[in-house]
């Protein structure tokens, strides 16, 4: 798809491969079609998401098409490096709900030699770069952003619009609190908040 061969053999370095977008837009479904492929290829792998993740399964990751696959559940980064011995894919779920170290465990695990796939909301619900996810995909060697459609006009959508009154950064939920906007939706959805708050 987006890999090319490699042309020195005797490199050992891993890579790490970032897929982002909005809500609705693909990014587990793209996670667990990569993961699900080198599971196939026979190769070692092992699948982490943030244990504050529990919306469709306590352990397993799950798309919002019901697509699953094994995981585990860890409170914060470091766990990840100390869980991965003897792999040759590692794949992250959820990664903007991760602390800061995320970004060198990914760059420790890619310079072991190991493949890192990483998927994650980019934007918060206000339009702003979500936590480790700018380092992450500043880092990484493949950036692979992934749009929905958005529900108000049809036209790609990648800002997440939260239409709930919580302010709070992280808020889990699905299609009752969220949904996929293109700039001009989120904009004018934006506005129709701000005047309700005055």
């Amino acid at each position: 798809m987006f890999l090319e061969n490699t042309v020195n053999h005797n490199e050992q370095f891993g890579w790490i491969e970032v897929i982002c977008g909005s809500m609705f837009s693909g990014k587990t479904e793209e996670l667990i079609r990569r993961l699900k492929r080198a599971q196939f290829a026979k190769q070692k792998v092992e699948i982490f998401k943030p244990a504050i993740d529990t919306r469709y399964d306590e352990e397993d990751v799950v798309s919002h098409d019901s697509n699953t696959i094994r995981s585990t559940p860890v409170p914060a980064a470091e766990n990840i490096r100390l869980l991965t011995s003897d792999v040759k894919v590692v794949g992250i779920d959820e990664a903007q709900f991760f602390d800061d170290e995320i970004v060198a465990v990914c760059n420790d695990l890619a310079n072991k030699g190991i493949r890192v796939i990483v998927a994650g909301l980019d934007m918060d619900f206000q339009g702003k770069p979500f936590g480790p996810m700018p380092a992450l995909m500043a880092t990484a060697e493949y950036v692979t952003k992934v749009h929905a459609v958005c529900t108000r006009t049809g036209n790609l959508a990648h800002f997440s619009h939260r239409n709930s009154a919580s302010k709070d950064l992280v808020v889990l939920g699905e299609t009752d609190v969220y949904e996929p906007l293109s700039r001009s939706a989120y904009y004018k959805a934006m506005r129709e908040v701000q005047k309700k708050q005055k």
